[in-house]
């Protein structure tokens, strides 16, 4: 049984130190699991953290998928010696589309979210229902490894509804939910006094100053032990901005710092993964919004890598940062041999990883349009969710009415980014929150938009936005009446694929032959914007502003002998090929 008081954790009576690194299961490929978590032990952490997205496991209203994969990734924790803390949200942030959120359901409850709205309760005690057996029995008490278990995440900066979080921590006690609870929030009064819960465990996140992270958490919770849950070791990145890094002494220092004030520890990130598809959140920020670069929109796309600069990189391998992590929790071990104790008592060593497969070219060279779904009607352009869509494009068409003079078009609400074509022919390239240029445009013209969302902000007043657009405008007036097709990525769309020229807004094929498999880091070489899959699976985005300009793929995805690649081009290139590279460019 775990307990706890001021002073720390006991298990069964005896103290324990919780030496936690955060992976994400739905980051990374089940087959790369035991790999990722023999790495933490072997750097010297004894629990492993993850959160639970929602979004992934209930994609529509009552249709569960993939539940499984969270018991497994727990057990393979297990095998691995580690104890596990699980964050079931229903909001997890983590950079991920829409902070988890279904965007099913949070198209119909607005900012109803993340209260004790009626119908979004209902929602979660439907998903609470489904996911948590698979939890609970693998608990401390039945046998499992499950130390903790989050009520919401980080609600102090979002919101002030106690009925709602009290709602939750009964309904995982309901559910049989027996370990600690806890919450976990920013090192700031207001954040603390809104996000914590009467009788649960608060923990608190913060990159620096510990010292002052722990007086506000004492000042709040006097007899709660000392327990960074989240230490941002390093930062994730937004396409259009500089890729992130923290100084691996720097980070070392911060954390030695933690064990010394006789904290308890998860390291967010140990090990980041991969944004996969098109399963990264985004920001939203006050900017300047008279600028046609990309990079001072307010909103703000997180990137296909979630490398984070952590411990372990993007592929698992140990960096600088993993050495110095590992030397400082060895000082501790050999200080406090009582608080470094493991689920098991076998000696850690690092896991081998697979190769990575060396640079090569693979030409482009079958085409096909794009199979967009039939076409919907609707007097203003319906959005993503109204359409089905969790993610995608969508590909709205207008007609100025005859007799029109020539007046400029105006685009509302463009959520996230749009190819307008004129007549058939392509004429700009539109952001949301950027001034595009004036289009003028006369009576008798066709519109196309080709709309596409770069991901739902998961984090601030936005989440929960809905994609598409508000609407087209010919100088003033509206132009009612639209057609709508749309375009799901995953799977990759079926397509007849035969010979042709490279071209913008066409899917291109190529084959990667390969005697023997690997990691690889692939590239598309003057491609502007657009996806990659790899034998079906999609990567996920690619963009020329960077930081990222490789896109990881990990061997259990290749196969010995023929590998299908296929590139969607959304820009004005016309990409020719794939190149693989012999090492990860982030930027």
């Amino acid at each position: 049984m775990l307990t706890y008081d001021s002073t720390g954790f006991t298990l069964d009576g005896r103290p324990l130190r919780i030496l936690s690194g955060a992976v994400h299961y739905f980051r990374t490929r089940p087959e790369q699991w035991p790999q990722r978590l023999a790495a933490l032990r072997a750097m010297g952490l004894n629990t492993v953290e993850t959160y639970v997205p929602w979004n992934l496991h209930e994609p529509a209203e009552g249709r569960f998928e993939r539940l499984a994969e969270l018991g497994d990734f727990l057990d393979e924790a297990a095998r691995q010696g580690l104890w596990a803390i699980v964050r079931p949200g229903p909001y997890i942030c983590a950079e991920w589309d829409n902070g988890g959120l279904p965007a099913w359901l949070t198209a119909r409850v607005g900012h109803r979210a993340r209260t004790s709205d009626p119908q979004y309760l209902t929602a979660v005690d439907a998903f609470f229902d489904a996911l948590l057996p698979g939890v609970v029995a693998r608990q401390l008490d039945r046998g499992g490894n499950v130390l903790l278990v989050q009520v919401e995440n980080e609600y102090g900066s979002f919101g002030s509804d106690q009925a709602y979080l009290r709602h939750l921590a009964d309904g995982l006690r309901r559910r049989g939910v027996s370990v600690p609870l806890f919450t976990s929030d920013g090192p700031l009064g207001h954040m603390l006094a809104a996000g914590t819960v009467p009788g649960v465990l608060a923990t608190v996140n913060f990159g620096s100053d510990p010292e002052a992270g722990f007086a506000e958490l004492r000042r709040h919770r006097p007899g709660d032990p000392l327990f960074c849950m989240e230490f941002w070791n390093g930062w994730f990145d937004h396409w259009d901005k500089p890729h992130h890094t923290r100084d691996a002494a720097d980070a070392a220092d911060t954390l030695r710092r933690i064990l010394a004030a006789g904290g308890s520890v998860n390291l967010y990130m140990a090990h980041g993964g991969t944004n996969f598809g098109t399963t990264a959140g985004a920001n939203h920020e006050d900017a300047p919004h008279n600028s046609t670069e990309w990079t001072r929109s307010p909103y703000q796309p997180v990137t296909t890598s979630y490398d984070y600069d952590a411990p372990l990189d993007e592929r698992g391998a140990p960096t600088e940062k993993y050495r110095l992590f590992q030397a400082v929790l060895a000082e501790f071990a050999a200080d406090h041999p009582e608080q470094a104790r493991f689920l098991d008592g076998r000696t850690p060593a690092f896991p081998e990883l697979p190769p990575v497969l060396a640079a090569g070219r693979v030409p482009l060279t079958e085409f096909a349009a794009p199979p967009f779904g039939p076409a919907v009607g609707s007097p203003v352009p319906p959005t993503l969710e109204e359409l089905g869509l969790e993610q995608g494009l969508v590909r709205y068409t207008f007609r100025i009415p005859d007799g029109s003079p020539e007046l400029p078009l105006t685009v509302e609400g463009l959520r996230d980014r749009a190819g307008l074509r004129l007549d058939g022919k392509r004429v700009a390239e539109l952001y949301r929150g950027v001034d595009g240029p004036e289009l003028p445009a006369t009576g008798g013209a066709v519109v196309e938009l080709l709309v596409e969302s770069l991901g739902r902000v998961n984090y601030g007043p936005q989440v929960g936005e809905t994609k598409g657009l508000d609407g087209l405008r010919h100088e003033r007036q509206y132009l009612h009446g639209c057609t709508a097709e749309p375009l799901a990525l995953e799977p990759l769309p079926a397509a007849e694929f035969g010979p042709g020229e490279p071209a913008s807004e066409v899917l291109a094929r190529g084959t990667l032959n390969l005697a023997a498999t690997g990691d690889a880091f692939l590239t598309v070489p003057g491609g502007q914007h657009g996806y990659l899959w790899v034998n079906g699976f999609l990567l996920g985005r690619y963009d020329a502003g960077g930081p990222q300009v490789t896109l990881f793929c990990p061997q259990p995805l290749l196969r010995e002998g023929a590998n299908e690649l296929v590139v969607l081009e959304l820009g004005d290139a016309a990409p020719a090929a794939v190149e693989l590279r012999a090492a990860p460019e982030l930027g």
